[in-house]
């Protein structure tokens, strides 16, 4: 479909029930609806007809009424009048913002080059047009520096591909129908809570609910089986049921031979990953490893979802090829319900090259990964210096590593900087200039899922409150302020939805905008969650056809799947790759910083969106460090003290909890806090590291090494 759909007029100024979807980096992507009186939301509830959703909204959206309405919102253009980072600023017209900014980037170009210019954004909104590829086009066409997205899932992704190709493999409403489920670095119930009703109804029809983590977190506590296991030696587990699976004749023998590929080098890969080798790694019993292992390969249909966690350490791409092998071992593709659930939204037919627009960009474009931002800034990269910032999407003070580097940075007067935002948020008050963003209320987008079979459409609710844009048009008003006059930038949100998805595939038979303007949200045409096996034959979309145990992508070297990397429609060769999943073992924590530092997502802040608001603030509390008690013990420390939390990277401030609900040996710190709120004026990555794990360039904050004492 090319043709432009004719949405209908919303009366923005009238009464009534509105339609919205869930702006949010979050599986979920829930329905809603919206009440406004007068043109006024008043209130915001899930759509309790979204067979996913069910009507739930979790406690970061669930008053979003007050986001909207927040007496702090950035409702027009600001221009700053004191020091970079007072959060200093006076408000301007759009037209001098543009002029401004235009200026700005045009006086670096003249000066520098385009490379010096580099923008930094990634999933503050979700949706098709204004999410993870809405400035693409635009900086493409100025060739600057080509931003590097690999915060979530690249290398689990990455991983995933090389093992069963890009394929949605698995309906979660199918998890109904599992026998046996392994959810493993998944906060479910905090993080992807309603896909949990799902895993509580197996659980209800008699399946065994086993959750793998450092952490007895809230879905730990409701699982049949929690298996502690010490950060970053999730592959040497993974190894070790492969090991037991193989040599005690566990294994599937039809599925094996008919649908996968790489059995004997696998099983030989294997051969001494036994469980007494993974115990003194893990620190799991071997007896216990063995239990895992049968119980698995005979709960067919079996199921494991893997969280975005597993891949954060040096071997997490490893860690998720090892884990990818298990389901094909045991056959457990054969029925709804089994399987390894990552990444659904291969299921949606979405033009990523038609939204990123690479053709524009120069071809030997300097890329610049995000963990890298205050290496950047510094100076310490090739190529010219960073002069011109453009942060939208994002809040890279809280979300980045090496967080001093970064706001040394960003403080630097020669950098002209703008930030796109609905707050003046950490990186916000080190802005020049301050652009008004809209929220989910005040736009139209068309939403997919990571994390179920659901599109949705969003239409505007409620009149932009007070100058506030959406991103396709900040940027169509930035394309004219720099005069770049290709088609693209002259493209309606109407029109952008009609280019975004390939609305003649097959999955979106019978799903047009129109439709989706009258009913909001529609299942992609796939069979329904009591028949969806896609493999159970086998057809797997990898160069064999087959379920690869040993990968032939791995020929081609390391890559960044194009949705990660900003106008990239290309796999981008690294270093060898080994073809066959094996354990790398984290570093071993020295005498100075003796504990392995974790930081999951917060329970009631998405990434660092919803830390700023006092209702979110109180459920999800003060920053904090929990530790084992032995830990505690060993350093004087009680419940409650307040601790540094420190290495060669930096510090944070926080108190302590004191809990055996974490492994010996870990320390937990929430991410998501902002700096101006913490003690010290830190937040977690003020310790962690820079450095990409071995597959997809992804991060790896869970090998973050650590001392803790009395402040």
């Amino acid at each position: 479909m090319t043709t432009t759909p004719q949405l209908p007029i919303v009366d923005l100024h009238g009464s009534g029930t509105r339609r919205a979807i869930c702006p949010h980096d979050c599986p979920d992507g829930c329905a809603m609806t919206v009440t406004v009186e007068d043109g006024r939301a008043t209130a915001v509830r899930g759509d309790a007809e979204h067979p996913f959703t069910r009507g739930g909204l979790c406690v970061k959206v669930n008053n979003y009424v007050d986001r909207v309405y927040s007496p702090d919102r950035v409702t027009t253009p600001l221009r700053r009048t004191g020091p970079k980072g007072s959060g200093r600023f006076e408000p301007i017209g759009w037209d001098e913002a543009l002029g401004t900014v235009a200026g700005a980037f045009r006086q670096v170009i003249d000066e520098h080059g385009a490379e010096a210019v580099l923008p930094v954004s990634y999933l503050g909104t979700q949706g098709t047009l204004n999410g993870l590829n809405v400035g693409d086009p635009f900086f493409n066409r100025m060739g600057a520096t080509v931003s590097e997205r690999t915060y979530c899932d690249s290398g689990a992704s990455t991983a995933y591909v090389m093992s069963v190709g890009p394929t949605a493999g698995v309906d979660p409403e199918s998890l109904v129908h599992a026998r046996y489920i392994v959810i493993w670095a998944c906060n479910m119930i905090s993080t992807n809570l309603h896909l949990w009703p799902f895993v509580a109804e197996a659980q209800r029809r008699g399946a065994k609910v086993v959750v793998i983590d450092p952490v007895r977190h809230r879905t730990a506590a409701r699982a049949d089986w929690h298996i502690p296991i010490r950060p970053g030696t999730d592959g040497a587990l993974a190894m070790a049921l492969i090991h037991v699976i193989t040599t005690e004749g566990l294994t599937d023998e039809a599925y094996v031979a008919d649908h996968t590929l790489g059995i004997d080098e696998l099983t030989e890969r294997a051969a001494d990953c036994t469980p007494e080798w993974a115990e003194a790694e893990t620190g799991i019993p071997a007896a216990d490893i063995r239990t895992l292992a049968r119980e698995y390969a005979a709960g067919q249909p079996s199921m494991i979802r893997i969280g975005v966690a597993i891949e954060r350490h040096p071997g997490g791409g490893s860690t998720v090829r090892a884990i990818s092998c298990l389901p094909g071992l045991v056959g457990a593709w054969r029925r709804p319900g089994g399987g390894l659930l990552a990444l659904p939204l291969w299921a949606f037919p979405v033009n990523w090259d038609t939204l990123s627009r690479p053709e524009l960009r120069p071809p030997g474009t300097r890329v610049v990964n995000q963990f890298h931002l205050g290496a950047a800034l510094a100076g310490e990269i090739e190529g010219p210096p960073i002069h011109a910032l453009m942060v939208y999407n994002s809040n890279p003070v809280v979300v980045c590593p090496d967080q001093d580097k970064v706001l040394a940075g960003l403080a630097r007067e020669d950098l002209f900087t703008v930030v796109s935002e609905q707050f003046l948020t950490d990186t916000a008050t080190y802005a020049d200039i301050v652009l008004p963003a809209a929220t989910q209320l005040e736009q139209t987008d068309v939403m997919f899922s990571w994390g179920h079979f659901y599109i949705g459409l969003n239409r505007p609710s409620i009149p932009p409150v007070g100058e506030a844009v959406s991103n396709t048009e900040l940027f169509r008003r930035l394309a004219a302020a720099m005069g770049y006059d290709d088609e693209c930038f002259r493209m309606t949100d109407e029109e952008l939805i009609a280019a975004a998805y390939d609305w003649s595939a097959p999955a979106l038979a019978g799903i047009t905008p129109e439709t989706l303007a009258e009913t909001g949200w529609a299942r992609l045409n796939l069979p329904g969650p009591d028949e969806y096996a896609p493999h159970a034959e086998g057809g797997f979309p990898t160069p064999s056809g087959r379920h690869e145990f040993r990968s032939g992508a791995a020929a081609g070297g390391d890559f960044v799947l194009p949705l990660f990397r900003q106008g990239s429609n290309e796999f981008q060769p690294g270093g060898e790759v080994d073809p066959l999943p094996r354990y790398v073992p984290p570093p071993r924590a020295d005498g100075a910083h003796p504990l392995s530092l974790i930081s999951p997502k917060s329970h009631a802040y998405l990434n660092s969106s919803y830390a700023n608001l006092p209702a979110q603030q109180r459920v999800q509390g003060e920053p904090a460090a929990w530790l084992h008690p032995a830990d505690a013990e060993d350093r004087a420390l009680a419940d409650g003290d307040l601790v540094r939390v420190f290495n060669d990277r930096g510090e944070i401030l926080v108190r302590a909890v004191v809990t055996a609900d974490v492994t010996r040996g870990v320390v937990l710190a929430h991410m998501g806090a902002w700096r101006s709120q913490a003690k010290g004026q830190s937040t977690v990555n003020a310790v962690s590291p820079t450095g990409f794990a071995d597959l997809g360039r992804a991060p790896t904050f869970s090998d973050t090494k650590v001392q803790v004492e009395r402040a």
